[in-house]
């Protein structure tokens, strides 16, 4: 039977479909395919709930063309019982003769596991198919599997003439310098709800007193974290406030906590190497993608130690003259979209542009 490209095309689609609720799953999209024609498809739709293929082949009203179908999947089936059972048993108990794979989970539990296990029980299996494109799609899965530590995105805004505010001290009742239009302010509160957490430093909590939430578009808030060495940051700030947790990387915790939200205080050694040590302790934490808005010490301090995997940068049109520098980065310009007043870049890391 000749195998076709386009139903895998139709599950990395389905599997966008899962962006922001999956998270740290993988995004998956399968598809059932009988006679050239799709009978059946399914995505992971939320993380603890049933697998892409699970909801594929449940979608299938014969059951019995199971038996005469290829079963197309952009990540290798799972072997291991988790949340859920395994996918792999799954596909042999209902017969199906042929799976198609776009590209193998780096998972240890399923790495390879869930291949073998379907052709040893007689099912023809094909790997690789639009490999690169699966790769792409759950970047931040192999990033988590593979090195260990949580996915890191750098998002700011800076004036044309290079700049991301004025200069500003907590206290001075300066404002700060507004970049982003309602449109690209929206668009951050989309990519807030496809990561676990996100994070600032000490001096934009003090300044901005942001709420690092997502309330301008739907899907989960993430975990908010912020660093705070000398505990400077008041009580009653907003990042204490409201529906999300938050997590304080200090030097030592205070003996006061806020009250309004779950907060936990966690002691890292600041003559050591601090953004490594804040990874380690995130990844320990299960936070397996994280967003860094500022400020500029912060978000260069990941840039040197190339510890960043993508970055939007928007740029406006009008210059400031002076104030705070914006960080230098460089790496692959993903792509660009333009905005009233603005273009924002997409940039990503050289580290894991590839998997290989």
């Amino acid at each position: 039977m000749e195998l076709n490209p386009l139903f895998m095309e139709r599950c990395l689609q389905l599997a966008r479909k899962g962006e922001g609720f999956t998270k740290p799953n993988p995004l998956v999209g399968a598809v059932v395919v009988h006679n050239g024609k799709i009978i059946g498809e399914g995505f992971h739709r939320q993380y603890g709930e049933a697998h892409a293929e699970v909801n594929a082949i449940a979608s299938v009203k014969d059951g019995a063309l199971l038996r005469e179908s290829t079963l197309y999947v952009s990540l290798e089936p799972c072997a291991h019982h988790g949340k859920t059972p395994p996918c792999a048993e799954l596909i042999i108990h209902r017969e199906i003769p042929r799976v198609v794979v776009a590209t193998g989970d780096p998972n240890p539990n399923v790495s390879g596991k869930g291949i073998a296990m379907m052709r040893e029980n007689g099912i023809e299996v094909t790997l690789g198919m639009l490999e690169k494109e699966a790769l792409e799609l759950n970047r931040m899965f192999f990033v988590n599997q593979l090195h260990h530590r949580p996915y890191i995105i750098l998002k700011w805004a800076q004036s044309s003439d290079g700049f991301m505010d004025y200069l500003r001290k907590p206290g001075d009742g300066k404002r700060p310098v507004i970049i982003s239009n309602t449109v690209t302010h929206t668009i951050v509160h989309k990519f807030r709800t496809q990561v676990q957490g996100i994070m600032v430093g000490t001096n934009t909590a003090l300044l901005d007193d942001p709420r690092l939430t997502a309330r301008k578009w739907f899907g989960n808030d993430p975990l908010r974290v912020v660093i705070d060495r000398q505990n400077k940051i008041p009580a009653d700030a907003s990042i204490f406030d409201g529906p999300a947790p938050t997590i304080v990387f200090t030097a030592s915790a205070p003996a006061h906590t806020a009250k309004k939200s779950p907060v936990k205080y966690i002691e890292i050694d600041f003559s050591g190497d601090v953004c490594q040590q804040i990874l380690d302790r995130l990844y320990d934490e299960k936070i397996y993608s994280l967003m860094i808005e500022g400020g500029a010490q912060l978000l260069a301090s990941f840039i040197e130690k190339e510890m960043w995997d993508e970055a939007y940068v928007e740029i406006a049109q009008k210059g400031i003259q002076s104030g705070v520098e914006a960080p230098a980065i460089r790496g692959d310009v993903a792509a660009f979209r333009n905005y009233p007043g603005s273009v924002q870049f997409h940039l990503k890391s050289k580290i894991t542009r590839n998997f290989h």
